[in-house]
C-alpha cells in the first residue's frame, strides 16, 4: 500500500491533487447523507403520522452537532490524522443512515439522524476541506476550498433524486439501503489514498518553491487546542463579525431551503419528484457557483465577494414565496440564482479566516465559525418547521431568512476594518496565488 502511494507521488501530478479527490469524495458523500433526510421527510409523516415539526427535529439536532463537531475534527485530524478521522465519519454515517429503515419511534430517529449521523457528518465537514487545502497547496488554496465545498452539492446530484427514485419504486426503505453503499465504497479509498503533509511523502506542498518544510510536531491534547484557539478567536471583532455572518448563511442554506424545500413545494402541488429534480439543478448550479467563488476568491478582496453573495441571496429568498404563484418557470428562475450561490460564502470566509487568524489556527477557528453556521442552520430547520405547522405554509421562514442575508451583507464589510490587521488582511488576499 505504501508503495503504491510512493509511485503515485513520483508521477507527473501532484499527489495534493490525490488528496484533495479523496477528500472531496468522502465530503460529497457526507453532504448526500446529510441532505438525504429532505426526500424523507413526507415518506415519514404519512407513514406515521408524524407532524412536520417531529420529523425536522432530528434533522435539527444532527445539523447542530454537524456543527459542533467540526472544530474537535480539526484537532482529532492534527493528532490522529485524515484517514483515521475519516475513516470513523465514514462508519458513524453508514451506521446512522443505514439503520433508519428500523425506525418506529421519534427518538430513535434523534438517535440516528441527530446523533449518529450528526456526529459522522460533523467529522467530514468543510473544516476537513480547509486543512487539506492549507496542508497541501501553497498556491491555488481558493480553487481548492471551492472544489471541496462543491462536493456538498455533488452530494445532492448524488443522494437526492436517485434516492427519490429508488424510493418510489422500492420504498423509502430499500431507498436508503441501497444509498448505503456508497460511503462503505469509500472506506477501500480512503484507507488506501489518502495521507496527511506533503512531507510524508518528501514532497512540498503544491506550488511551493524549494525543498519540502519540516512537518509541524502533532498536537500533544488536541481537544485543549481547539478550546484554546476559541478562545484566542472570541476576543478578534472580526471572528464574531464573521460567525455572525455564517449564522445567516446556515439558517437560509442547509436548515431552511436544504431541509424544507421539497416539502414546501409538495404544499404548493407539485410532485415530490418534480421537487427533487429541482433541488437537484440546484445542486449543479451550486457546483458551478460555487467554484467560481473559489476562483474569484484568489483574486478578488473576500469581503466584498460575501457582500454580493448574501445580498443577492436575500434577493432570492425574497422573491421565492412569488416563486410558487409562476409554478415551475418562477421555481426555475429562482434555482438558477439561488443555486448559483448557495454555499458560495465558504471560499471567501475560509480564506478570510486564514488570513486573520494564520494558517495554524485556520482549521479550528474556521470550525468554531461552522458551529455558529450549523447553529443558524439547526435553528432554521425546527423554527421553519414550526412555522409551518402554525401558519400552514413556509412564506414567513422565507422572507425572514431573505431579510437577515441583507444584515449579514452589511456585517461583511466590516471584518478587517478599524483595526491593525485591516491592511494586512488586505495584502495577504494575493498572498500564495
Amino acid at each position: 500500500m505504501r508503495r503504491f502511494t510512493t509511485k503515485l507521488a513520483s508521477g507527473p501530478i501532484h499527489y495534493g491533487w490525490v488528496v484533495a479527490g479523496v477528500a472531496f469524495f468522502t465530503l460529497l458523500v457526507a453532504a448526500g447523507v446529510r441532505n438525504a433526510p429532505t426526500v424523507l421527510l413526507v415518506p415519514l409523516e404519512h407513514e406515521f403520522g408524524w407532524s412536520a415539526t417531529t420529523v425536522s427535529l432530528p434533522v435539527s439536532f444532527g445539523l447542530l452537532l454537524y456543527g459542533l463537531v467540526g472544530p474537535f475534527s480539526a484537532g482529532l485530524i492534527d493528532r490522529f490524522g485524515f484517514r483515521a478521522v475519516m475513516l470513523s465519519a465514514l462508519f458513524l454515517m453508514t451506521l446512522g443512515f443505514g439503520l433508519t429503515p428500523l425506525v418506529a419511534r421519534p427518538w430513535q430517529l434523534l438517535l440516528l439522524w441527530g446523533l449518529l449521523t450528526g456526529t459522522g457528518t460533523g467529522l467530514a465537514a468543510m473544516v476537513m476541506g480547509a486543512l487539506v487545502a492549507s496542508r497541501w497547496f501553497f498556491t491555488r488554496r481558493g480553487l481548492v476550498v471551492g472544489l471541496l465545498t462543491a462536493s456538498a452539492a455533488a452530494g445532492q446530484l448524488v443522494f437526492v433524486k436517485p434516492l427519490d427514485i429508488l424510493s418510489s419504486a422500492l420504498g423509502w426503505r430499500s431507498a436508503v439501503l441501497i444509498a448505503c453503499v456508497l460511503p462503505v465504497i469509500m472506506v477501500p479509498i480512503v484507507a488506501l489514498l489518502m495521507r496527511d503533509h506533503p512531507e510524508d511523502l518528501g514532497l512540498a506542498r503544491y506550488g511551493a518553491m524549494g525543498p519540502a518544510e519540516e512537518r509541524t510536531a502533532p498536537l500533544a491534547n488536541p481537544m485543549g487546542a481547539v478550546l484554546a484557539a476559541l478562545g484566542h478567536a472570541v476576543r478578534s471583532r472580526d471572528f464574531w463579525l464573521l460567525s455572525l455572518s455564517f449564522f445567516v448563511c446556515g439558517g437560509s442554506t442547509i436548515g431552511l431551503v436544504g431541509t424544507h424545500f421539497i416539502a414546501a413545494c409538495f404544499d404548493h402541488g407539485i410532485a415530490r419528484g418534480t421537487a427533487a429534480t429541482l433541488f437537484v439543478a440546484m445542486g449543479v448550479c451550486n457546483i458551478v457557483g460555487t467554484m467560481a467563488s473559489g476562483w474569484l476568491s484568489d483574486r478578488f478582496d473576500s469581503r466584498y465577494l460575501l457582500f454580493w453573495y448574501y445580498f443577492l441571496r436575500g434577493i432570492s429568498l425574497l422573491f421565492l414565496p412569488t416563486a410558487f404563484d409562476f409554478s415551475m418557470r418562477g421555481l426555475a428562475l429562482f434555482g438558477l440564482f439561488y443555486g448559483l450561490d448557495w454555499i458560495a460564502t465558504v471560499p471567501p470566509t475560509v480564506r478570510l479566516t486564514a488570513n486573520i487568524f494564520g494558517a495554524r489556527q485556520a482549521g479550528m477557528v474556521y470550525g468554531w465559525i461552522t458551529v455558529v453556521h450549523q447553529l443558524g442552520s439547526s435553528l432554521a430547520a425546527s423554527g421553519a418547521a414550526l412555522l409551518r405547522d402554525w401558519r400552514g405554509d413556509y412564506s414567513g421562514a422565507f422572507l425572514v431568512a431573505g431579510a437577515l442575508c441583507f444584515g449579514a451583507a452589511l456585517l461583511v464589510l466590516r471584518v478587517g476594518t478599524a483595526s491593525r490587521d485591516a491592511m494586512p488582511l488586505v495584502a495577504a488576499e494575493a498572498e500564495g496565488d
